[in-house]
């Protein structure tokens, strides 16, 4: 059975409903004549209510664009696109692309021109935010790169054996990793201190939370210093099971925050504080990476000064930071 031929009620029909398919898209549609007079439009919004009329109210560069292409298609009657962006003083920069037609009479001439705009600012934006986060991404990558080299670097200046580097550089990386899964779980903010603490120590001990003694501030610090604080955490955490509070069931260690000035000259310093077995040479243990890293890699990162005593029967490591690697909440 064939259909029968549309009536003029349905051409009216389809009409209107791809007026109101355009509407909810978005979508501004003009038809002018040869002279680039606006016969009809529909769904237009500022700027383009008066864009296409003889008081225009695009900036002159961007309506002689919009001139230029027009005769273009008047005078080869084929197709053209263009982007247009135009300075909106409450909401930024905004986007829109536009189709420009040729309506063609039964001779080929062509009658007139069809404009379509689409806005595409949300797309752009989008995208200028795709971008940014992109150069962060492999920016905050060749710092890790850097990281990861020098512990590279630094682990084997003191390494015996290759079996020797290999087990201190995996728990270095794996350091690394444990802070970079904070600063990504908190889209590149960077992590709390006593959170990265925990987390390093907790790789080490059973209970951290009990063997961990806070006092003072919990500072949010930025990516750099999460990662460099707790590669310092790591290494005292390695030396703290060998011979340190962590090698006892009852040990613990006193981590403490104190903020020393104010605003531009403010700075942060971070102690960790432990008691170790009597009779520990702890003393040679200065010659190995732990307190290169933690005297001179870790300090040199944050802009900052440390300092690490091992006494007889104590542990005593202290860094200070200013405040650009950290913010109080």
């Amino acid at each position: 059975m064939m259909a029968a031929p549309p009536t003029q009620s349905d051409h009216a029909k389809l009409d209107a409903a791809l007026l109101y398919v355009s509407r909810n898209a978005g979508i501004a549609v003009f038809y002018q004549d040869r002279n680039l007079r606006t016969i009809w439009s529909h769904n237009a919004t500022p700027p383009w209510v008066a864009a296409h009329g003889d008081d225009a109210t695009l900036p002159p560069q961007q309506a002689d664009r919009l001139v230029a292409a027009k005769k273009n298609v008047i005078a080869s009657g084929k197709s053209e696109g263009l982007e247009v962006s135009l300075a909106d003083h409450s909401e930024g920069m905004r986007w829109y692309d536009l189709w420009i037609d040729a309506d063609l009479g039964e001779s080929g001439e062509v009658d007139g021109l069809i404009l379509t705009i689409v806005e595409t600012t949300e797309q752009k934006r989008r995208e200028q935010t795709l971008r940014a986060l992109l150069r962060e991404v492999s920016h905050r990558s060749k710092n890790l790169l850097a990281i990861i080299q020098s512990i590279a670097t630094q682990t084997g200046r003191y390494s015996g054996s290759i079996d020797t580097f290999l087990l201190r550089f995996r728990g270095r990386l794996q350091s690394i990793a444990s802070s970079q899964d904070l600063v990504t779980s908190s889209n590149w903010r960077g992590a709390e201190f006593r959170e990265l603490v925990v987390g390093q120590v907790g790789r080490y001990a059973a209970n951290p939370q009990r063997m961990l003694r806070f006092s003072g501030e919990d500072p949010y610090l930025n990516p750099n210093a999460a990662l460099h604080v707790g590669l310092a955490v790591h290494e005292l955490a390695v030396n703290s099971v060998s011979y340190g509070a962590l090698s006892r069931a009852d040990g613990y260690i006193d981590v403490a925050v104190a903020m020393e000035g104010a605003n531009g000259d403010a700075r942060m310093g971070l102690s960790w504080i432990e008691t170790i077995a009597p009779g520990t040479d702890a003393v040679s243990r200065k010659k190995k990476f732990g307190s290169v890293a933690l005297e001179r890699i870790v300090p040199a990162a944050l802009n900052g000064t440390a300092e690490l005593d091992i006494g007889p029967d104590k542990v005593s490591y202290r860094l200070f930071m200013p405040k650009s690697n950290f913010e109080l909440e």
